[in-house]
């Protein structure tokens, strides 16, 4: 297989030329929102489920389009200048064997490296069909699939759900997308790591730790008491079920960012930037699809 390198070029071309106006009147607001508040905000640019692949589309997923998509989320968090960048999981599809799939990882990761130096991926399903944890992280050159860092007064916890639940890990079509567990040895260091900082924390993750369909975590139950009892966790960024979603259970608010690959043309795309206030109040600034939401700490 082979990338279709003109199809991504012409799609290019297309999105930029009919997402102009949009992005201009977003960037407008956003920087009419900074302007009229003086207080220092910290900024993270979100995107989701992007499932880049050079391969036709599959019912609602445009996976070529993806390329495009992101340039003009890259153009939009040009203007915003965010601190960071996260994705929140499946930056890919699954592929019929690894030498095409480490060809789809290094085309997308190029445009998304692209945007920013700090940046961080969280580990989707989709990333270790084909490949592996080691195989994934070493194309993205991120040593960790979960591990926490801290930025402006803020700890950021990246969260790796892709174990099955005898606690193997994904790889290789090894697993069931159902079957998303946190194990044991995970559980343990967020225990210890949430109990180490005295800082507001912002948890990035894959799968769902809100709901108990298909969609989340088996034991997100076990994670959400262990987000609680810190006292310190403001909010969960997710992704997975692609989807716009926000919960709040016992004071954490549980906000699931809409699917990039979702729906063909500029229109459909979706992306976000969260501002993050020093006394906690989080705004989400939606993009295309992704709604907008802004709520104050509880704790």
């Amino acid at each position: 297989m082979t990338e279709n390198r003109n199809h991504v070029r012409l799609g290019r071309r297309a999105f930029l030329t009919h997402g102009t106006l949009v992005l201009s009147t977003a960037s407008l607001s956003s920087s009419k929102l900074l302007a009229d508040d003086k207080t220092p905000r910290l900024r993270v640019g979100l995107i989701t489920d992007l499932h880049y692949a050079d391969k036709a589309p599959a019912r609602t997923r445009h996976y070529r389009e993806t390329i495009a998509k992101l340039e003009e989320a890259a153009l939009q968090f040009e203007r915003d200048e965010p601190a960071f960048i996260v994705e929140l999981g499946d930056l890919i599809d699954a592929a019929d064997s690894v030498d095409v799939e480490q060809r789809y990882l290094k085309t997308i990761n190029r445009e998304f490296s692209a945007i920013c130096k700090d940046r961080h991926y969280v580990l989707g399903n989709h990333c270790v069909d084909t490949l592996t944890k080691d195989e994934f992280l070493g194309g993205v050159e991120q040593k960790k699939s979960y591990y926490a860092f801290d930025r402006g007064g803020f700890h950021f916890v990246v969260l790796d759900s892709c174990f099955r639940g005898d606690g193997q890990p994904y790889g290789r079509k090894n697993f069931q997308w159902t079957d998303a567990n946190i194990p044991a040895a995970e559980l343990e260091w967020l225990e210890g790591d949430l109990k180490a900082s005295d800082s507001p924390v912002i948890v990035f993750a894959h799968q769902r730790l809100d709901v108990s369909n298909s969609h989340g975590v088996k034991n997100n139950a076990d994670v959400r008491k262990l987000l609680e009892s810190s006292g310190s966790v403001l909010a969960v960024f997710q992704g997975h079920s692609h989807q716009n979603d926000l919960k709040e259970i016992n004071g954490i608010h549980y906000c699931t960012l809409v699917a990039m690959v979702e729906g063909s043309g500029a229109e459909n795309n979706g992306y976000s930037l969260m501002e993050m206030e020093a006394d906690g109040t989080i705004h989400l600034t939606g993009f295309r699809k992704q709604k907008s939401h802004a709520w104050k700490r509880q704790r």
